[in-house]
């Protein structure tokens, strides 16, 4: 199983977050501050690390820039409610995904379990079956094996769950979803979460489209029904 280095000033869940994933047959490494950390890692390259964004010493954003100079291992970041400027900064800088606290430690899972396939997916080079296979849907073209998405070829930076969404919505335009089936297609079946979420991810998204393009109008809602995308 691989190895993951959880890195948070947080003891209770530094310890909390390492049960829950040494239950799953994970191998963890935990760092109570992002300076301890860099310099363990730089010694015993983990699989994959979780980075709270507010620490001591070195915060998880200074953290991710010097593990980007010489690493491309996968980074989770661990973000409060107001920190959406740097959530945006940091997916830019090379985090695959964050999760928002406080979170269920299921969700946290699930999103490690996205992002290490989609990075073994990327390693083993192997031939892209059909959900794999690249997107393309007027001036919208997702990479699911490289989480790459552009808009008329600019980068949009997603996360994995958003990621998810716009790609289930995308792969029949025209065709409504609801919100379940948006949640089906985002999360592990175990884990719960409210129909709003989905509501507060495609805002997002259609606020990160916008800054690429004023006018981006692709997702479309119907009230009390779900979400369907509108090819243009």
């Amino acid at each position: 199983m691989p190895t993951i280095a959880l890195v948070d000033d947080d003891r209770n869940i530094l310890t909390s977050v390492q049960m829950a994933l040494e239950n799953e047959g994970y191998e963890v490494r935990t760092y109570t501050d992002g300076a301890t950390a860099l310099a363990a890692i730089g010694q015993a390259p983990p699989d994959m690390a979780v980075l709270d964004i507010k620490m001591p010493r070195m915060d998880g954003m200074e953290l991710l820039r010097r593990l980007r100079q010489t690493s491309d291992m996968p980074v989770i970041f661990l973000t409060s409610k107001d920190e959406e400027i740097d959530e945006v900064l940091g997916l830019r800088m090379g985090a695959d995904d964050y999760v928002r606290k406080p979170f269920s430690q299921r969700l946290l899972i699930e999103r490690i379990r996205a992002v290490l396939r989609r990075r073994e997916a990327q390693d083993d080079g192997a031939e892209r079956n059909e959900a794999d296979k690249v997107l393309t849907r007027g001036r919208l073209v997702m990479d699911p094996l490289r989480h790459a998405c552009t808009w008329g070829g600019k980068p949009v930076v997603l996360t994995v769950t958003e990621f998810l969404i716009l790609h289930a919505l995308a792969q029949r335009p025209g065709f409504v979803k609801s919100r379940d089936q948006l949640m089906d297609a985002a999360y592990d079946d175990q884990v719960y979460v409210d129909d709003r979420t989905i509501d507060s991810h495609i805002k997002r998204v259609r606020k990160k489209f916008r800054v690429v393009d004023d006018e981006f109008s692709s997702i479309e809602t119907l009230y009390g029904v779900g979400y369907r995308y509108k090819e243009v």
